[in-house]
């Protein structure tokens, strides 16, 4: 009898928590939206989940299921989320109706977590706003090349670093590499110090830092609860920076600001602009008469340019900004250079003709390269543009909706949709990118796409490495910057070449919600005398 009674209360609870983790499942039915049938507790993330595909290709499964549509519905777990497919309506709802989806979603528990809660990516609402008008001059050009002599001396510590080695052809794992490349870059341009990593490679520095953008395990179920379920990780008091790395980089930061403000220190760095915006002295500055960045490089929107700093950063909010820069910097700018350092290796003629470029442009600068001539090598950029096409790390872009709005009908089979405040959207860039529509043989490594002949033929929201909108990423002339300068040094002194463990095509892991190849970036340096006349 008691084994009866504990059977049925099983039964009962278990259904109990299949019906509550389906109760949204008829949302988009309702709204006559078609929608990608989902699975209890998971919604349409079970591939994912059961780790049979990757996130990138589980979002393309979602994106070719109802391929003559504008949007569809899909579940992430039970929360409903609106596909966006359509690049003329993701420009209408992150550009031309910004202000009914300003924010992101999850990530702001400033009570448990306030250094992440802080952040220019996690902050919502008229503090995001204010924030992105406080820092949106710390990343113009003009002050891009004032940190150019920083990322210099980084990129210069790297290539020293391997012409120091005794052979000539040098096996490499280039996320290894350049993650302690874009370290040393962070540390000396967020942080103020000096980190040289491949040298030192314990430092107390690349170890925290390496931990604080390891979202594997437990890191990675805190952040998925934060991102998905804020209220659960507030009241678990899930934190996505612990206490201990906060810690950590507090100190670094009050120790740098107390040293500069007792010695009047000056240094071409975001810590200074940092502090002259909290000053109220930071102006927006762009010098017409420098280069772009290049063709992947977003805009700042006129919402977001100001000459009316708000003073209000703290210590903690100077701190904050620096761990996000970290986080955006250390890994998916160095994803950026390894993806392209793969695509150079496993494209010969491709590397060959960039090259040329960057031997042709150190004859030019006489050994020197200079801010404006590395920006102005076109086959450079067309090489970094078409590795941000191909593997952006930005799957997808996700907006809250802030404000009530109706998605019209466009056709008579199609549904007019109102979203309300709360509700989510995804509009899916890594599918977007590889839809042959608009990129012919997407899975082919073209930068010919992007040459002067083709790149205006790029349909406006077809092209989203950076996001898109007043909301795009901040960051994307420096992480252009820091890639550009590390491809034309390295391709000075040595040539990359394919080896035994280079793996083509790369399978890419299922475990990470970012793109990573299973086995790593698997290379070779060699250099460029290796086999000359000694």
């Amino acid at each position: 009898m008691l084994l009866l009674l504990l059977g049925t209360l099983i039964v009962i609870l278990v259904l109990y928590l299949v019906n509550l983790s389906t109760k949204n499942f008829d949302h988009w039915e309702k709204r006559r939206v078609k929608y990608v049938k989902p699975f209890p507790f998971v919604g349409n993330l079970l591939p994912t989940v059961l780790k049979t595909k990757s996130t990138a290709e589980l979002i393309q499964h979602l994106y070719k299921a109802f391929p003559n549509e504008r949007f569809v519905g899909i579940f992430q777990f039970n929360t409903p989320i609106l596909l966006i497919r359509d690049p003329e309506l993701i420009k209408s709802i992150a550009i031309k109706n910004f202000d009914n989806f300003v924010d992101h979603y999850g990530f702001a528990n400033d009570d448990i977590d306030p250094l992440w809660a802080k952040n220019l990516f996690a902050s919502q609402g008229e503090r995001w706003r204010d924030l992105r008008q406080t820092l949106s001059p710390v990343f113009t050009s003009s002050k891009m090349r004032t940190m150019f002599v920083l990322m210099d001396e980084c990129v210069k510590q790297l290539t020293e670093y391997f012409k120091d080695q005794k052979q000539d052809v040098i096996d490499i794992e280039l996320k290894d590499i350049f993650s302690r490349y874009t370290t040393d870059v962070i540390a000396t341009t967020a942080f103020g110090i000096k980190v040289d990593s491949l040298r030192n490679r314990n430092n107390d520095f690349v170890v925290s830092g390496r931990e604080f953008t390891d979202f594997s395990g437990l890191r990675g179920l805190a952040f998925f609860i934060n991102g998905s379920y804020p209220r659960l990780a507030k009241f678990l008091n899930i934190k996505i920076v612990s206490d201990r790395l906060g810690n950590f980089f507090r100190t670094i930061i009050k120790e740098t600001l107390t040293l500069r403000e007792e010695k009047k220190i000056v240094r071409p760095d975001l810590i200074h602009s940092l502090m002259l915006a909290r000053k109220g002295k930071l102006k927006y500055e762009e010098l017409m008469e420098l280069p772009e960045a290049g063709f992947a490089a977003v805009e700042e929107s006129n919402l977001t340019k100001s000459n009316n700093n708000v003073n209000f950063l703290t210590d903690e909010d100077i701190t904050a900004q620096a761990l996000v820069f970290f986080l955006g910097g250390f890994d998916t700018t160095s994803s950026l250079m390894c993806f392209a350092g793969y695509e150079l290796a496993i494209n010969p003629h491709i590397q060959k003709r960039l090259k040329d470029e960057v031997l042709a442009t150190d004859r030019e600068c006489n050994g020197q390269i200079t801010y404006e001539k590395l920006l102005n090598m076109k086959y450079l950029d067309m090489v970094v543009s078409e590795t941000l096409r191909k593997w952006n790390q930005a799957v997808w872009l996700d907006r809250k909706c802030t404000k009530e709005i109706e998605i019209e009908s466009e056709t008579s089979g199609e549904p007019s949709v109102t979203l309300k405040v709360g509700d989510i959207i995804w509009m899916p860039a890594y599918a977007i990118h590889h839809d042959p529509k608009y990129y012919p043989n997407p899975e082919l490594f073209d930068p010919e796409r992007f040459s002067d002949e083709n790149k205006d033929k790029i349909r406006t929201g077809t092209y989203l490495p950076f996001g898109v909108g007043p909301r795009n990423c901040i960051g994307s002339r420096f992480a252009l910057l820091e890639t550009k300068l590390l491809l034309y040094n390295l391709l000075l002194n040595f040539d990359l070449v394919t080896n035994h463990k280079t793996e083509n095509p790369i399978k890419l892991r299922r475990d990470t919600p970012l793109l990573m190849p299973q086995n790593g970036f698997q290379v070779s340096l060699r250099k460029n005398d290796a086999f000359s006349e000694k």
